[in-house]
C-alpha cells in the first residue's frame, strides 16, 4: 500500500529563506511526472524587514514549474514577458521547454508584511516535448475545478482526477489536486495512475492503521486506496505517468546529460535571456558539481 515514506529535508535557498525540500530524493527521484516538490514556508515576512527572499532571475529547461499557495502572494516575471502575480488558490504554470529565466519577488510582503506559505513543483516534460517552446499561462482560483464532499475540500490543479479536468494544459496524464480535510473526514486517491502520492501540508492522516504527519511524502502503490484525517489537515495529492530518467542539474532537467552542460554553458556565457522587466540582476550558475557521467569540461562551475 505504502511504497516509501519520504521526509521533506531543510533547505537554506538563499537569504535564510527556507523550504522543505521533498523531491528529488535519493531513493524516489520522481512521482510520476513530477521531479521536484517544495513546501515554502510557512515563512512570516515584516513589512520593510531587511530579509530579502527575493528569488532573483533564473534559468530553466525540460519542465513546467507550477507555482501555488495558501496564503501570502509572489511576483512572477519571465523571459517571454509575462509579469503575474500569484495569489493563494491561484496557479501559476510556466513551460520551459528549449529555455526560459524568470524572477519571484516578494515586493507585496516588504510593503505590507506577509506570511508565504505554499508549492513549488517541477512536472519533467516527455522526451519529445522538452524543447517544445516556453510558455506560461496562468488561472485564477474561480477556474480550478472544486467539490466539497463529506468533510472534504478539493480543488484540481492540474490534470485529471476525481472526474474533473482541470484547465491547465499539461503534456503527459498526471493529477494534482489540493485537499482540505475536517477531522475524521475520509478522501479517495484518484485511481488509474500509475504512481502516486500524497504529501501532508498540515495535520496528519490515517492510512492503512498508521498515523502520518505534516511534513511527509507518502509514495502509494497503484491500487485504490482511502486515506482519514486525523485532525483538520491539508493534502496534497498528485501523480501520474512515468516518463523514463531524467538528470537535473541546478534549475535544468533533461533526458540528455549533454543538454544539461549546454544550458549551463548557455546561462554562464549570457545567452539565455533575462527578463525585460527584471534584467538588472541574476543567479549565477553555482559551483556544484555535475550529475556523475557528465563532462566536468563541458560543465562550467565558477560563478560570474
Amino acid at each position: 500500500m505504502i511504497e516509501m515514506l519520504i521526509e521533506q529535508r531543510r533547505r537554506d535557498i538563499g537569504g535564510g529563506f527556507e523550504v522543505g525540500r521533498v523531491l528529488p530524493f535519493a531513493k524516489r527521484r520522481m512521482v510520476g511526472p513530477f521531479i521536484f516538490f517544495d513546501h515554502m514556508g510557512p515563512l512570516q515576512i515584516a513589512a520593510n524587514s531587511e530579509n530579502n527572499y527575493d528569488i532573483r532571475p533564473h534559468p530553466h529547461i525540460g519542465l513546467s514549474t507550477v507555482t501555488y499557495l495558501f496564503s501570502g502572494e509572489i511576483m512572477h516575471r519571465d523571459s517571454l514577458g509575462y509579469e503575474q502575480p500569484i495569489r493563494p488558490k491561484e496557479v501559476n504554470w510556466m513551460t520551459a521547454g528549449s529555455g526560459i529565466s524568470h524572477s519571484e519577488r516578494f515586493e507585496r510582503a516588504r510593503l505590507h508584511g506577509d506570511q508565504l506559505h505554499g508549492i513549488q513543483a517541477w512536472v519533467a516534460l516527455p522526451t519529445d516535448l522538452e524543447e517544445t517552446s516556453p510558455s506560461f499561462s496562468h488561472h485564477a482560483g474561480s477556474e480550478l475545478p472544486h467539490w466539497e464532499d463529506g468533510g472534504v475540500t478539493g480543488r484540481l490543479i492540474a490534470g485529471n482526477a476525481y472526474g474533473l479536468e482541470a484547465s491547465v494544459e499539461t503534456h503527459s496524464p498526471m493529477f494534482y489536486a489540493h485537499l482540505d480535510l475536517s477531522s475524521g473526514a475520509a478522501a479517495e486517491m484518484p485511481a488509474g495512475h500509475a504512481e502516486r502520492a500524497i504529501y501532508i501540508v498540515t495535520g496528519s492522516i490515517e492510512l492503512g492503521g498508521t498515523c502520518y504527519y505534516a511534513g511527509q511524502m507518502l509514495v502509494l502503490t497503484a491500487e485504490a486506496m482511502h486515506f482519514r484525517a486525523v485532525e483538520p489537515s491539508t493534502v496534497m495529492v498528485l501523480g501520474g505517468e512515468p516518463l523514463g530518467e531524467r538528470f537535473l542539474y541546478w534549475n535544468f532537467v533533461s533526458s540528455s546529460k549533454d543538454r544539461l552542460a549546454q544550458a549551463a554553458a548557455d546561462w554562464k556565457a549570457g545567452r539565455m535571456k533575462l527578463p525585460d522587466a527584471d534584467n538588472q540582476e541574476f543567479i549565477p550558475l553555482p559551483d556544484q558539481p555535475p550529475p556523475p557521467g557528465v563532462s566536468t569540461g563541458r560543465f562550467p562551475t565558477g560563478n560570474t
